[in-house]
């Protein structure tokens, strides 16, 4: 890809620190850079664990989105799932009351030390709550092994789930779960074993899924996502890592541009931050959101902003990302001070 020049990048980079509602996954602020390119604004913000290789993708995807014009759009909305983190059955309706008009919600489940009780409990409030006709798919973020998530998927079986998002890590054993629970209908979808994996297109031609969720920072943009869905020929779900407005917009623009959008997406998690950049939030409004550019507000990037040590520390990751990108950076070099992990 054409590089624009870093000192380009850097002119007009802006890092914010955003609170999220309720810790998730481990986190309770989200940390972004955004900066402005020849098209709009764009965002660079992989988390803080990830090495360089792999930050080299989000920069791939912001560069894409502020310095090259997008593909067409076939949509002008795009309809977003709600996000129920791993809370307990009784805040599922005030977490779901933050998605208005979704008909569709994902549940985390398989998080850490939470028994299998406390996932079915989670869901079976969920399904109550959207009713018969709502949609629930579950998102295990390769937590259980095979065994595991066999026993799991039987247990959730019974709320109609729509499918199973990575209940295993690694594409050996999503093509074993899903050989194992073919008969039971329930789809497999793959998400870290596309977007974290070397070749996005293995888990396709293992036949390990049934459907690929795509987010187009990790794969490095619109442009190389729309390719991969094009060689896949599986469908798709277009989903997010927690961006601020302006990634949400960058992710919409691509759901935008798929030419078959069967599932809702997973594009509405700016309900799930305190703050944002804008005075617009790409908060769903009758379970969908618009596609379209993001202008973030100068005030809330001045009230967001992080100091100077922690803007520092992400411009230094931007060279290093930059680097690799440039072939100039040894695909092995890591970022210091790692954070946990959060798969949306």
């Amino acid at each position: 890809m054409h590089l624009p020049p870093l000192s380009d990048l850097a002119a007009t980079a802006r890092v914010v620190a955003l609170p999220l509602v309720t810790r998730f996954r481990g986190i309770e602020v989200r940390e972004a850079m955004l900066f402005e390119g020849p098209e709009g604004w764009t965002e660079f913000s992989p988390f803080a664990e990830y090495d360089d290789h792999e930050a080299s993708a989000w920069l791939a995807a912001a560069i894409d989105y502020g310095w090259s014009e997008p593909p067409g759009a076939l949509r002008d909305r795009v309809r977003v799932n709600a996000t129920v983190p791993g809370v307990d059955p009784d805040s599922v309706t005030a977490v779901l009351a933050r998605f208005p008009g979704c008909r569709t919600a994902k549940v985390k489940v398989a998080g850490g030390d939470c028994p299998l009780s406390e996932d079915v409990a989670r869901v079976r409030a969920v399904r109550e709550a959207l009713g018969p006709e709502g949609r629930v798919r579950v998102d295990a973020n390769g937590g259980w092994n095979i065994d595991e998530a066999e026993h799991a998927i039987h247990a959730l079986a019974p709320f109609d789930l729509e499918y199973v998002e990575q209940p295993c890590a690694t594409i050996e054993e999503l093509a074993e779960i899903r050989r194992r629970t073919k008969y039971m209908g329930i789809p497999i979808a793959a998400d870290e074993s596309v977007r974290r994996a070397d070749d996005p297109l293995a888990v396709a031609e293992a036949g390990a899924a049934d459907l690929l969720v795509i987010k187009a920072q990790p794969l490095g943009g619109i442009h190389r996502a729309l390719r991969i869905v094009e060689q896949t020929g599986l469908p798709v779900v277009v989903s997010s890592a927690l961006d601020t407005s302006v990634g949400l917009a960058m992710g919409a623009r691509l759901a935008a541009s798929v030419t078959e959008l069967d599932y809702d997406c997973g594009l509405g998690t700016a309900s799930l931050l305190a703050a944002d950049v804008t005075r617009s939030p790409l908060v769903p409004v009758d379970g969908s959101i618009p596609v379209g550019r993001v202008l973030p507000d100068p005030d809330l990037l001045a009230r967001y902003a992080v100091g100077p040590q922690r803007t520092d520390w992400w411009l230094e990751r931007l060279g290093r990302a930059y680097a690799v990108l440039a072939g100039a950076a040894p695909a092995s070099a890591s970022a210091p001070t790692p954070t946990p992990t959060f798969d949306s």
